[in-house]
This record gives C-alpha cells, sequence and structure tokens, in this order.
C-alpha cells in the first residue's frame, strides 16, 4: 500500500503528540482510499496469479480454460502500476514523518512498523500460507523414502513472499534516513530546520517533465532488464519483480518530491483526463504488438520488444497515476465509517491475506469450474474475510501499533 503496506504513512498522517504546537495538516482522505482500492488490487492480483497460467503464488490452480488468459491480463495491467504507486505514496509521506521525528526516532518507527511486521510474517504467517508447498514436497520425498524436517523446509525455502515490499521500502526509508542526515550535517542547525520545515508552493509538474521522466523511467528499465531480466529470482530476499526496480526507486523520489512541491494538489483536472487517455491510447497500441510476440522477447536481454515493454509499463504507469490521482481527489475526498474502517485495516490486509487466499484455494479445490468463475468467487470471498480477520489481528494487545 502512506502505501497500503505502509503503515509508516498512517502514523505520519497523524498528529505529532510533542509538546511544540504546530498547525495539524488535514488528513488526505482521498489518499487514504487510494491506499484501500490498492490493497484490494493486492488480494485480487494474488487470487487472478491463483487461478491464471502465472504460477508464483503459494497456492495455484493453473487455469485449464481460456478464461486464465483473462486473469494473466489482468495480472499483467496490474503489476504495471500498482506497486509503484505503493512506493508513491509511501515516499509522499516519508519526509513529513521525518521532519517531525528527527533522524534516529525516525529510523526507530521505520523499525518497528515496516521490521516487525516483516518478521511476524516470517515467523508466523509465512509458515500459514506455505503449509501445502511443504506438504506437497514432503509427499515427494516420502515416495522416495526419505523425510522432510519442517526446519529444513522453512530454511531452504525463506524468502519475505509479498512482504518484500516492506522490506524494500524499509531499505528506502534508511536510505533517505542517510541522505538527510548527511545533507543537514553540511548546513547549520538554522539552514537545516528551515530547509526541513518548507514545503513549496503548490506548482504541477510541467508537461515536459513527466514526458522526459516517462522516456528515462522506460529507457532505465530496459537497459536494467540486461542484467535483471523478467523471470529473475533473488533468493531469500524473495522479490519476485526485480526488473521493476527502477520505476519502484524512481516512484518513490517522486513521491518524496511530491510531497515537497505539493503536486497532488495542485494537478489539474485536465492533467487526470489526459494522464488516463494517454494510458489508454497506449494501452491499445500495445495489446494487438504484446498478442503476437512469442517466447521470452519481452522478459528483456536487450531484444527491442523488451524495449517497447518498458515503454508501454512506463508510459501506462505514469498515466495512471496521475489519472487516479485526480479521479480520487476530485470524486473520492471524504470517508465514512466503512471506508475509515477499511483504511485503518489495509495494511494489515496486506501482512495477512496470503494465508487467507490459500485457505480459500484449498476449500474450493474440489469445484470444477471455469478460472474466471472460481477467481469471481474466491475474490468475493477474500475481500471482506482478508478484512475480517485484519480487524481481529488488529485487536490484539499492542497489535495495532505495529498493523
Amino acid at each position: 500500500m502512506t502505501a497500503i503496506p505502509e503503515q509508516a504513512a498512517v502514523s505520519a498522517a497523524r498528529p505529532e503528540p510533542a509538546a511544540e504546537a504546530r498547525p495539524e495538516r488535514p488528513r488526505l482522505l482521498y489518499i487514504d482510499n487510494l491506499r484501500i482500492a490498492l490493497t484490494a488490487l493486492v488480494v485480487l492480483h494474488h487470487t487472478a496469479v491463483t487461478y491464471g497460467n502465472i504460477p508464483a503464488w503459494y497456492y495455484t490452480e493453473p487455469a485449464e480454460d481460456g478464461s486464465g488468459l483473462l486473469l494473466d491480463v489482468l495480472v499483467m495491467f496490474n503489476q504495471a502500476f500498482f506497486m509503484g504507486f505503493f512506493f508513491m505514496i509511501a515516499g509522499y509521506f516519508t519526509p513529513a514523518s521525518y521532519d517531525r521525528k528527527g533522524a534516529r526516532p525516525f529510523v526507530r518507527d521505520r523499525l518497528k512498523r515496516l521490521g516487525l511486521p516483516l518478521l511476524a510474517f516470517l515467523l508466523a504467517v509465512r509458515p500459514l500460507a506455505d503449509i501445502g508447498g511443504y506438504a506437497d514436497l514432503r509427499a515427494t520425498f516420502a515416495e522416495r523414502g526419505e523425510s522432510l524436517p519442517y526446519g529444513v523446509y522453512y530454511l531452504l525455502s525463506w524468502d519475505a513472499g509479498p512482504l518484500w515490499f516492506v522490506e524494500v521500502l524499509l531499505v528506502f526509508a534508511l536510505l533517505y534516513a542517510l541522505v538527510r542526515r548527511r545533507a543537514s550535517s553540511r548546513l547549520s542547525g538554522s539552514v537545516a530546520q528551515a530547509r526541513r520545515e518548507t514545503v513549496r508552493d503548490p506548482r504541477p509538474p510541467r508537461p515536459l517533465a513527466v514526458i522526459v521522466f516517462t522516456v528515462a523511467l522506460a529507457l532505465s528499465t530496459y537497459l536494467w532488464r540486461f542484467l535483471v531480466p523478467t523471470d529473475t529470482y533473488v533468493p531469500v530476499l524473495g522479490l519476485p519483480t526485480p526488473n521493476f526496480m527502477p520505476q519502484y526507486a524512481s516512484f518513490f523520489v517522486l513521491g518524496v518530491l511530491a510531497h515537497r512541491r505539493g503536486w497532488p494538489q495542485s494537478l489539474s483536472r485536465a492533467a487526470g483526463r489526459a494522464g488516463f487517455a494517454v494510458a489508454t491510447v497506449a494501452t491499445l497500441a500495445y495489446l494487438p504488438f504484446v498478442t503476437t510476440v512469442k517466447g521470452a522477447a519481452l522478459d528483456g536481454h536487450g531484444t527491442w520488444q523488451s524495449l517497447v515493454a518498458a515503454a508501454w509499463e512506463s508510459t501506462f504507469a505514469v498515466g495512471l497515476v496521475l489519472g487516479l490521482t485526480v479521479l480520487f481527489r476530485e470524486r473520492l475526498n471524504r470517508q465514512g465509517t466503512v471506508a475509515g474502517f477499511l483504511s485503518r485495516h489495509a495494511f494489515a490486509v496486506y501482512v495477512l491475506h496470503a494465508p487467507v487466499l490459500v485457505g480459500l484455494g484449498f476449500a474450493f479445490r474440489g469445484l470444477h469450474a471455469p478460472a474466471a468463475a472460481k477467481f469471481a468467487l474466491v475474490a468475493a470471498l477474500a475481500l471482506p474475510l482478508c478484512w475480517a480477520v485484519a480487524y481481529a489481528v488488529r485487536s490484539l494487545p499492542r497489535a495495532d501499533r505495529v498493523l
């Protein structure tokens, strides 16, 4: 998700408990609502992976009919933008949090709000989500007359699962703190304080700057995939999509700049409409192309097809982020009781959704239906169930301080 998974963004929007009186900034409800939508997309994304043709989840049922391709398309569209959007929202709330807390408290807060959920996932949630993988592998060993202790399996299959986002975000936050600390050490105290509290008059980014950024992102992604093609997996760290790292890092930086320059509040409605239009046109041009490419040509390795893919992903991501930001700011900048509940528990949903989806997958394992139909059924059940589980866990003593 702050980005959904970035609970630190929630705390960053809360009033400072310090004795020094400062005017409280109004809560950006449209960003909270964006976090809800993006969190729901995470659940839908992994549900689509469960029943599509991309076996990259704890429990999967490869599609046996053509509707699985629709789920793969959903995964492709989601992957092109939604994790980058998470990083951007997280970056947006980072400067204010650092300004209020200072370097050491900021680092301690990030270690608590990101490090503890990551540790909890690795020690408690992941074993529940991956129990099916262990059972299948243990059965294979048993057929050969061998045993597989769970401890051995756990260590050999160690990775952060969907909490890779929290893992990377923690690194970004620590790097941000390091940069700020080094920058402030080169300035006098009064100058550093003035710069820290200065937020420029809101001015939208110029169209040429947006175009230049998009082109630069496409080229850097293309070049990055010479070394890190699409199917790259990083053991232990468990990064499922390291080929998107240029987008994740640059969008986090954009979020930081957006906070200082007031970009979300200054974007015009025309900019939002243009973002949606550009994303739509780029997609209409890309779909006929992507359906004719065979093999791994899109994955990287310097092929011209991978350059086209990087160009579409970058254009689609930038356009959709612009469009969604303006849409939610103009139309969804309010919250009632339900939306408030969903927002408070969004980060916990991100941390806890994996075993919920795996449990539903096993529950409907015997149901014979088209892949899209099973996706729709499980998604309809998973969304409310994930929030219910998140509410139950956050109701435990002290759990709401980190989730």
